[in-house]
């Protein structure tokens, strides 16, 4: 199973930091989803829900209240609400 470093954040607040399968996001152009290696981009995020699926075997949900930031680069995902 391939797996990538994602980070979800919000000002004081970390809502998921470890290893990851997939993420699912709502960027302003539709809802786009993230697996291990993508190429790398900087996206906006509108108001909507992410899903995680973590390399454990769990699944997440957030719910994105505001507009916020997705970056994909080396093999890790950093997004910031």
């Amino acid at each position: 199973m391939k797996t990538f470093r994602l980070t979800i954040a919000r000002v004081g607040e970390n809502l998921f930091d470890g290893e990851a399968v997939s993420v699912s996001l709502p960027g302003t152009e539709g809802v786009f989803e993230v697996l291990a290696h993508h190429e790398a981009f900087v996206s906006e995020l509108k108001p909507g829900k992410a899903r995680v699926a973590a390399a454990d075997g769990t699944t997440h949900h957030f719910e994105i209240s505001q507009k916020g930031l997705a970056e994909v680069s080396h093999n890790q995902v950093t997004v910031i609400l």
